[in-house]
């Protein structure tokens, strides 16, 4: 991000889960109801459960702050890292879509967001491009890009934080005549890109599923470690594809297989990865 952190440490977006991604789904989890604040010694003995050593947590906190996703607060006279309040309210944001199971429906109709910029303010356009981009937008045509309905909010709520308001206008709008939808959605959205990162999630993730599957019982620390590996694949997914009606995708659409993998992870993970957590450290 440009005026808040940058959209790769929050939502995930990047091929593998780098070290500063697997630290922002630590703190989205676990620090936000402590005023989003976590001793360095803390990140360290949680990180090193995801397979992250001590100079790589340490070198990333680093690039968390410059990037204004983490501020330094000393509490008690002890170090540690707390959210910006940028970033706390991006990732606020993002909890609605992450753990949003249902997608639109084409009865729900589209969120339209037509904007025109100022040839003198060409950074402010490519902000704009960026954030409707990164909010899982498709390109209509020039000036007009398009998304499910049930974005206006989170929409409205960015583009206003980011003193983007201004060069853009929000319309509600229904698909009334001419073409054929499913065909048009796969010009606006990049479907084949979608189809290849879903399947490759599934590659990633299906093995740990299988595993606790066949588990009898549940070991927290290795819970804890799986669960922040998945919620960190899947942050990326609900961003790049914004919930799209499935009547409108193709056969057998990977989306909604890589959806039950990560909601049944989620149901069997989060609780004793949650207890973890809580024995590990004191957040207060």
């Amino acid at each position: 991000m440009t005026a808040v952190p940058e959209a790769t440490e929050l939502d995930g977006s990047g091929r593998a889960a780098q070290p500063r991604q697997l630290i922002v789904t630590v703190y989205g989890l676990y620090s936000r109801n402590e005023g989003g604040w976590l001793s360095v010694a803390s990140l360290i003995d949680l990180l090193a459960a995801v397979g992250v050593d001590e100079p790589a947590v340490r070198s990333s906190i680093s690039r968390l702050k410059r990037r204004g996703i983490l501020e330094a607060v000393r509490r008690n006279a002890t170090a540690g890292y707390e959210l910006s309040d940028d970033a706390r309210e991006i990732l606020r944001e993002g909890d609605e879509r992450i753990f949003r199971r249902e997608r639109a429906t084409p009865a729900d109709g589209w969120l339209l967001a037509v904007f025109s910029v100022p040839e003198t303010e060409r950074h402010k356009r490519h902000l704009l491009r960026t954030q409707l981009a990164r909010m899982g937008f498709g390109t209509a045509a020039s000036g007009v890009w398009i998304a499910p309905a049930h974005l206006h909010d989170v929409t409205a709520e960015a583009l206003t934080r980011l003193g983007l308001s201004g060069y853009a206008d929000l319309f509600r709008a229904d698909h009334l005549a001419f073409g054929d939808v499913a065909a048009k959605v796969r010009d606006w959205w990049d479907l084949d890109r979608l189809d290849e990162l879903y399947t490759t999630f599934l590659d990633e993730h299906g093995p740990a599923l299988r595993r606790w599957q066949r588990r009898k019982s549940v070991a927290d620390e290795e819970a804890f470690g799986d669960y922040v590996r998945v919620l960190t694949g899947w942050r990326r997914m609900p961003y790049l594809d914004p919930g799209l009606p499935a009547e409108f995708l193709p056969r057998d659409w990977s989306g909604i297989r890589a959806a039950e993998l990560f909601f049944e992870l989620h149901a069997r993970l989060e609780d004793p990865a949650r207890a973890y957590v809580s024995r590990a450290i004191n957040l207060g």
